[in-house]
Order: structure tokens, then sequence, then C-alpha cells
């Protein structure tokens, strides 16, 4: 992979654009440069026809001056190392620039769970939180569900580490069912926080959401929320969603309901009737006032950055941009809300899960709403006026909260 598309190199590359702007010392730059701590783990498994299929899956736990580390699992076949590691320096700022009391991990299993059956992905997490559970706890690191788990899957993670503890612990996993110590609010956090986002985007440049145009490119938990609720609390109106095998538009807008039945049925949104199939390529330029990118990483290259005719990029995946698309857009007057702003409405309520678990009251929906709006607005807020105040981009100035304040907790410790 080039350095160009490895995720912890765009990653450092990024981090290095703030140290500069913020004449970082040497050594706090150096320490912000790499994960604290990583583990390796190797999982056997038995599978449904009685073979042993083994697992490689990895916990790196990036920066903890904050708070315990807190972080999503991921399944994914094309997981490695510096994708987590990326992934775990990510969650460290958007932490921060939520401002919650809490550091930056994230972890993975190299798997297809689309060709596995429930047995066996229970099995997987199981024998991963056996070997993970050592370093995990509710005052060092917290993990979440991410790319293809689900709160079942954090179920089944929190009774093993239960079995292993000998008591129930639930708060050392956020994003459970209700019933095992869930958060209202947790299913569609990603996205709302997104949207609140893109709220105060659109009153900061003047833009009229009412009715306007939205395409999302990643039609998986976020996406499908940001359609929903993009449509019921913005008024946007989507024309164009994809997923993994292409995508559908039609002018006329998409109904959030009719496309999700379609893909439960289907597998897909291709071939959705009264809509025309495009790939992801097109989704991605077509001319619409707000763009979510909801799939993977590094989706918006150098590439295709200067056909992007979005007013807004609201990115609800992580590293969709690499720093010369982000250079591009910028340019040519997009507005981006960067990923570890956009989508931290997750973490946000995932911290008011650990809130609720350690003194065993929860809030009603509400309740949940109203906080996460409060500190998605405030983080916004936050970052555009830093932008404003130093002239660069939003994913400059969301690092330039972040880092400001990561490091000033370094420098309280003793650390640096």
């Amino acid at each position: 992979m080039s350095d160009e598309l490895n995720p912890f190199a765009i990653a450092q590359a990024q981090l290095a654009q703030a140290a500069e702007i913020l004449e970082l010392e040497p050594a706090v730059h150096e320490m912000l440069r790499w994960p604290l701590r990583e583990l390796h783990v190797t999982l056997p498994v038995r599978m449904d026809d009685g073979t042993v299929k083994v697992f490689h899956g990895y916990r790196v736990q990036y920066n903890d001056s904050r708070g315990p580390t807190k972080g999503g699992i991921r399944f994914h076949p094309d997981e490695t190392i510096d994708t987590v590691r990326a992934l775990a320096a990510w969650m460290t700022w958007k932490t921060a620039v939520v401002d919650i009391p809490l550091g930056g991990a994230k972890g993975g299993i190299i798997c297809n769970p689309k060709e596995m059956s429930a047995g066996e992905l229970e099995r997987l997490s199981r024998a991963y939180i056996r070997q993970v559970g050592r370093i995990l706890g509710l005052e060092k690191d917290v993990p979440a569900p991410d790319v293809y788990t689900t709160p079942q899957i954090m179920a089944w993670m929190a009774d093993e580490y239960a079995v292993i503890k000998g008591h129930n612990e639930f708060g050392v996993i956020t994003g459970k069912p209700l019933e095992l110590g869930g958060s209202q609010g947790r299913g569609d956090a990603t996205a709302r926080g997104g949207l609140y986002t893109v709220r105060e985007a659109a009153k900061a440049l003047g833009i009229e959401l009412k009715g306007a145009t939205a395409a999302v490119q990643g039609y998986g938990n976020a996406g499908s929320f940001a359609h929903i609720l993009g449509q019921e609390i913005l008024g946007l109106k989507f024309v164009a969603v994809s997923d993994s095998r292409g995508g559908i538009c039609n002018w006329d807008g998409l109904d959030p309901e009719k496309v999700l039945a379609h893909k439960r049925e289907t597998g897909s949104v291709i071939n959705f009737p009264g809509a025309e199939n495009i790939t992801n390529e097109e989704l991605l330029e077509l001319e619409v006032t707000v763009l979510f990118p909801s799939a993977l990483e590094n989706v918006l290259t150098n590439q295709n950055a200067g056909r992007i005719k979005a007013k807004i990029s609201a990115e609800l995946a992580n590293g969709p941009t690499t720093p010369e698309a982000d250079r591009i857009l910028y340019d040519n007057g997009v507005y981006v809300i960067p990923d570890f702003l956009c989508n931290a409405g997750g973490v946000t309520v995932s911290y008011f899960e650990m809130c609720q678990n350690a003194y065993n009251y929860y809030w009603d929906l509400d309740t949940v709403h109203e906080r996460l709006d409060i500190k998605m607005t405030a983080a916004f807020h936050a970052v555009h006026e830093m932008a404003q105040e130093y002239k660069v981009n939003n994913r400059v100035a969301a690092y330039l909260v972040s880092v400001v304040r990561v490091a000033k907790a370094m420098k309280l410790r003793g650390w640096v």
C-alpha cells in the first residue's frame, strides 16, 4: 500500500500539518505520532464443519492521556494493522474534539463476517475477548461496534468478559443491546450527530437545507440512518445512495423505508424500482448540496476531488478523504466536515452509555438527543472558529483543537 493511501501514513501527515502550525515541541509531536501500545492476537476458531480456522486480530491503544481509551472493533477481510492504528489515532482526536474525558483506541479482526454463521461469529467474538480482555476495562479501554460488528456481537463480548472476571461489568463494552445496559439513542447516534454538524454548517454558510439534495455513499448503519434522519430532521431530499455493489439515483427523491426494504430483500440497493443504477464513483460526483461519504477510507482522492460538486461533504466514514483531495476540495470551496468531528456522535453516546453503566441509572431518549446536540454543536463551532482564525481547512482546524487538548493533558501529566 502506498503512503498516499496508507491510512496511518495519512493520519501521521495530518498530524504533522497541525504540529507545524502549533509549533509543537519535537517530543510532543513524536509521542503523538505513535500508539502507546498495541496487541496482536491469533485466534483459533472451530467452524461449523468441524475444522479449525486461525484468525488474526489487533487492539491498538493510541493515547490515554485524557482518560481510558475508547474505540470500535471491526470485522473486515481487508483489515490491516495500519488501518487500526490510523483509526485509533482518529479516535484520540475525535474524543478530544468533542471534549469527552477519553482517549483513542481501535480493534479489528481479519475475517469476512458475510461468509460466517452466527455460531462462528459468536465463537470468534469470544476468542477475541479471551485474548484482549487482559487490556480492557472501564478504566482502561472500552470497545464498541464498528464495521460489520453489531449489538449482538457486543453482547457476546460483554458476556465473555463477565465469564473471565467472574462478575458483570457491562460498562467495559458499549453499543450493547438495551437489555444488557445499552443506551437509548446509540443505534443512530453517528448519523444523528453528523446531521447536527450539517445543520450548523448550513447556518454558517447561509444554505437552506429544506428541500436541498443529498447523496449517501455507503448504505450501512450510518448511511441509512443519515437518509432517514436527514429527511426527518433537516428536510433534505436524498436523490442517490449506494453500497458495495453499486448505487441508485432518482432526482425526484428516494424513500428510505422502501430502499431499506429493497436492500434487506435483495442484499443491495441496486435495481431499486424507479431509480437508475449508477456506480459509487458517479454518485460521489453528483451535483448535490450535501454528500455523505459513509463507507470506507480513501474514496475521495486527487483523482476525483476536482469533480466533486457538493457544497458540503459530511464525512460519516473514517478517513474517506486523502490529504491531497482535502487541499483540492478546500480550494474549490467544498465545505468538508471532517470525519472525527462529523461522526463523533457514536463515541459521544458510547460515552453516555459508560456514564449510565457506571452509576446504573439510564436516561430517556430525549435526554440523550439533547446532550448529544449540545456536544456536537459546541464541537462544530470550536472547529469552525479555529478554521477562520488560522485560515485553514476544517480538518486541519479539527486537528488544532484536538492536538492542543491532548498535548496539554500530556504536559500536565509530566509525560513530555
